[in-house]
């Protein structure tokens, strides 16, 4: 799958992994980002269905739990220092890379406000369908940032995810819950549908940054992009929560929550756990990979994010809902099925070229 495609290029000589090892990366990331993607969004909307209130505080949430990365990130620098001596160097970011992912966590934290607020008012199952969206926008920026190749069964795959989500918006009103209005759903809706588009932006712009400086590009480094990111997203969420006066919110919140204290705390911090797995999975699949494929490992676990919330939450799966879902997944067969076309096809051509070669 050209997505999937490592390049050795990705690292510099001396620390040029196996193809094995990469593929090994690659999947554990698509597995973290899996995890983060279907465990996150039910999980924030746990702690707004059971009492919290705070949009801040949520948005706060999916990038504070960057000081997880510290201690892997510890773990590879001491792995280096055994091989390459004491003047090995923790941290290889330069001033450069670090403007960029800075800029990105800028656009990050906009974007987990945008995210909170939509959950907040949307039923999960209904905010996963709209994000599916997400592919769309980013092979959309992905065509116009790194040259992505389209062809006719991508197309056809953004075309149904598209319209899955104008099929949820024309019928909100069999959908939206009992105590908000129809102005409130709608700006949950398109706050939603905002979250897709930014995010769809960013994974690309991730993409062109880890292209730009592949020649010292490594998995340490891509963990260090990461951390400067969500500091970036969570500093930006932080001024947003003192504004708001959220930090004061926290005890009160803990004591009229419905599942108790303890379990308002243990929400919270799987929440920054959960949507830490989603970030760091995301932009290695988009390093390791590419930006399109995180798009597509994000969409394609739609199924079973709508599972869990039907049966966590027992929200409604209309008709709507179906229809919208039976063309999502009708995407993704769309775009799995070019993606083993075109190997199949590159497959004979190499082939063909071997037997040429062969003959001269």
């Amino acid at each position: 799958m050209e997505a999937a495609s490592i390049s050795n290029e990705l690292l510099p000589e001396d620390q040029k992994l196996s193809k094995r090892m990469k593929r090994t990366l690659l999947v554990f990331n698509c597995m973290m980002l899996g995890l983060g993607n279907c465990g996150g969004p039910l999980v924030q909307r746990l702690y707004f269905v059971k009492g919290g209130k705070r949009i801040w505080i949520s948005s706060w949430l999916q990038t504070a739990g960057w000081p997880l990365l510290i201690f892997p990130l510890l773990a590879s620098y001491s792995f280096r220092r055994s091989k390459e001596g004491p003047g090995t160097k923790l941290f290889n970011m330069n001033i450069g890379l670090l403007l960029r992912c800075a800029f990105i966590g800028l656009l990050t934290g906009v974007d987990d406000y945008l995210s909170a607020y939509g959950v907040s008012r949307l039923p999960v199952s209904t905010s996963a369908l709209i994000i599916a969206t997400q592919l769309a926008f980013t092979a959309g920026f992905a065509f116009l940032l790194v040259k992505q190749k389209f062809t006719h069964f991508i197309i056809n795959a953004i075309f149904l995810l598209s319209l899955g989500a104008v099929i949820l918006g024309f019928h909100s009103s069999t959908d939206r819950p009992a105590h908000e209005s129809n102005t409130q759903y709608y700006i949950g809706f398109f706050m939603t549908l905002g979250t897709s588009a930014l995010y769809g932006f960013v994974l690309p712009l991730m993409e062109l940054t880890c292209k730009k400086y592949k020649h010292i590009m490594t998995y340490s480094l891509v963990m260090e992009m990461q951390i400067v990111i969500s500091f970036v997203a969570t500093a930006f969420c932080t001024i947003g929560m003192l504004f708001n006066h959220d930090f004061k919110a926290f005890a009160r919140e803990a004591r009229e929550y419905e599942l108790g204290k303890a379990t308002y705390y243990g929400t919270l911090v799987a929440s920054a756990i959960l949507w830490q797995f989603f970030f760091l999975g995301a932009i290695g699949v988009a390093s390791l990979g590419s930006a399109l494929l995180s798009g597509i490992v994000i969409a394609t676990l739609l199924p079973v994010t709508e599972s869990l919330a039907v049966l966590f939450f027992h929200e409604r799966f209309q008709v709507e809902k179906a229809i919208s879902l039976t063309l999502s997944l009708w995407g993704f067969v769309s775009y799995f099925y070019g993606e083993l076309r075109g190997i199949k096809k590159n497959k004979q051509l190499e082939q063909e070229q071997r037997s040429s070669s062969f003959n001269i």
